[in-house]
């Protein structure tokens, strides 16, 4: 048995814990998790955009919304939900988040051009702000660059080359141009009390000023997350995905390159091996970019701490459009999991270990969100269609269980994105 193929793990079928009809959602949406209602579980948000643009190059708006509790009752709707809406091709502009501070969790979008501050809960607008620019809404970034207690301040972005930064009285406190990729990544690098800005290539102090620029990196930047990577680090590191796979220490020193991908679109942390030091990156190469006439394909890797390949994995069926994240405490397991989606070629949703194996594999295919559903201390999985949502556990939990304390929103909740980023600062990491 190989270092690449060690069993840590025991595969177990996956067990549902129910099913939610999103029909009255309508077609194309994306899934948002929060606490809405206060009670201590999460709801679901599900979230239409907006249709007749190319999302290559053109930002979504949001077309409707609607919300569930975990039995699947409608809590609200926001706008009629379209025959013909836009794709999932890039992000939509929402976001489930405390912004005021009151204890409750309000939801963030953009519709009709303008910024909605909404009650969680009911639905009713509390705000609405005009937008820094046309186009200021491909995704909402939540931060704190004017050291507040919590973060309050917003960023928002055009598909790629502008973003802009406001505060919670809704001043423009800076706008930025430049090579901005996917989902500028927001951190608190030197303890400051203010978060820097990864923008893409450009890292950027609270006040907009661009401190450092990658070097020779093409296309742009895909997902970043931010880690103590290698061993021996004392400060976080910034891993960066897009033409390669490269990792930055905060001040801009490039500390390792990984050439061996032909595209880095997704790349994510965790400690996947307790046989590796420090912690381990796991990437997804686009080995052959397909289109609606052809398949093409993608694979898995997993790098160390060094930037070391570990293994690659090999694909025997086609599929380019996957997309991973790292999934910790799904069951007892001291050790962070890969879990992978949107695979195509008849693979559906899967957890992978460090040694990649496959610890579990759900049964229909779909879209994933994950969360701790009720508090459990541990995640579960939702996989939903343009029908239904399911919900899954590594063991069987009451999801009618209500602790009537709200659910504070985890940063990886609030920072969603369909190019997940994160930042790994304990055992429970990117939350």
């Amino acid at each position: 048995m190989t270092m690449e193929n060690k069993e840590v793990s025991v595969w177990a079928e996956p067990v549902l814990l129910g099913k939610v009809d999103i029909t009255k959602a309508g077609k194309n949406c994306k899934m948002f998790l929060g606490d809405l209602t206060g009670d201590g579980r999460l709801d679901i948000l599900m979230v239409q955009p907006d249709g007749g643009i190319d999302d290559r190059y053109v930002p979504h708006q949001v077309e409707a919304m609607t919300a569930f509790d975990l039995e699947g009752n409608v809590l609200w709707q926001i706008g009629t939900p379209s025959e013909e809406p836009g794709g999932p091709g890039s992000d939509y502009p929402v976001q489930i988040y405390d912004i005021d501070g009151d204890g409750k969790n309000e939801v963030l979008s953009i519709m009709d051009k303008t910024f909605h501050i909404i009650d969680g809960e009911t639905g009713s607008i509390q705000r609405k702000c005009p937008l820094p620019a046309d186009e200021a809404h491909d995704c909402i970034i939540i931060t704190n660059l004017s050291g507040n207690d919590f973060p309050s301040d917003i960023i928002l972005k055009d598909r790629y080359q502008q973003m802009w930064a406001m505060n919670n009285e809704w001043d423009l406190l800076w706008t930025h141009k430049g090579n901005i990729g996917h989902f500028p990544w927001v951190f608190d690098f030197n303890g400051d009390g203010k978060d820097e800005v990864m923008a893409g290539y450009d890292f950027l102090s609270s006040d907009g000023t661009v401190l450092w620029s990658c070097k020779d990196l093409d296309d742009h930047a895909d997902c970043i997350w931010a880690g103590k990577v290698q061993p021996d680090a004392e400060d976080y590191q910034l891993v960066i995905g897009g033409s390669v796979t490269v990792l930055y220490d905060w001040e801009g020193k490039e500390l390792w390159r990984y050439n061996g991908s032909i595209e880095s679109q997704h790349v994510c942390l965790g400690k996947f091996r307790d046989d590796l030091p420090g912690l381990q990156i796991a990437g997804l190469d686009r080995i052959i970019r397909g289109s609606i006439y052809s398949d093409g394909q993608d694979g898995i890797f997993l790098l160390d701490g060094s930037g070391k390949e570990v293994w690659k994995e090999n694909r025997e069926t086609g599929g380019w459009l996957t997309i991973i994240d790292t999934i910790n405490n799904w069951d007892n397991n001291d050790l962070d999991y890969i879990i992978a989606y949107r695979r195509g070629g008849n693979i559906f949703p899967s957890i992978y270990d460090g040694y990649q194996n496959v610890i579990t594999t759900f049964p229909v295919d779909g879209y994933v969100a994950f969360g701790d559903l009720i508090g459990s201390n541990q995640n579960q999985v939702i996989v939903y269609d343009q029908q239904n949502a399911y919900l899954y556990a590594s063991s069987n939990i009451d999801i009618t269980v209500k602790s009537g304390i709200t659910q504070i929103q985890c940063k990886r909740l609030y920072s969603n994105t369909l190019y997940p980023g994160g930042e790994y600062t304990a055992r429970n990491g990117n939350d």
